[in-house]
């Protein structure tokens, strides 16, 4: 018996900020910088409850709390700019995500990509960590549902193109609206404390420091 036989889980689903790529510190220090332009001075802690949302929230959030009316659309693309300039020299994979992915491969999983972000950074942030869009079963981004994290439907977008049901699809994320995401989608999560402090992502199925640590096994649930 496989391990895939042995487990209802026959698809993994993987947020990718955070997750597969500290990427995090670009887009926050792109988004700051954004604002910095326009004259509005912000930290990088105002991020923090918008991380894994999309960048409409996460700029527009930090935006409505200082009181400050933003052009989305334009304040978007400058941040994609800013960010696109750092990512050749400054945009890495986690130590094990690659691994991982390969690990999920050979046991015969389908995988997916299940990201917020748009579908410029999502596609520029996976090439550059050799891990293209080509090489996955499904890439959804958040252009492609209506309602971002915490709500579940990028998961089931995914689990759709995966061509699986929900219940059968492990998802692996790094912050508390994309764990709210993946259990209101009703599928087994793995977190990883690479953004939040584990004691923040209790609402997954299980916690890890990082993607290195992460096993088959962990994805399966036994």
């Amino acid at each position: 018996m496989t391990m895939t036989q042995a487990s209802s889980i026959c698809g993994v689903i993987f947020d990718m900020d955070g997750v597969l790529t500290d990427s995090e510190p670009l887009i926050n220090a792109a988004a700051i910088a954004m604002f910095q332009e326009r004259g509005v001075l912000v930290r990088p802690e105002d991020f923090l409850p918008f991380v894994g949302t999309g960048e409409d929230r996460y700029l527009g959030g930090v935006a409505q709390k200082h009181g400050f009316a933003i052009d989305l659309r334009e304040a978007k693309q400058r941040t994609y700019e800013i960010y696109l300039e750092m990512v050749p020299s400054r945009l890495v994979a986690f130590p094990g995500a690659k691994s991982l992915v390969q690990e999920c491969r050979t046991a015969g999983l389908r995988l997916a990509v299940a990201s917020s972000a748009d579908t410029i950074k999502v596609h520029a942030n996976l090439v550059q960590i050799g891990l293209p869009p080509e090489s996955w079963h499904a890439v959804v981004t958040g252009e492609e549902v209506k309602d971002k994290k915490p709500a579940p439907d990028i998961f089931l977008a995914a689990s759709r193109r995966l061509d699986l049901l929900p219940d059968q699809c492990a998802v692996v994320e790094d912050a508390v609206n994309g764990i709210q995401a993946a259990k209101a989608a009703r599928m087994r999560c793995v977190a990883v404390a690479q953004t939040f402090r584990p004691e923040l992502l209790a609402e997954a199925d299980l916690v890890r420091a990082t993607i290195g640590d992460i096993s088959i096994s962990d994805l399966l649930g036994g």
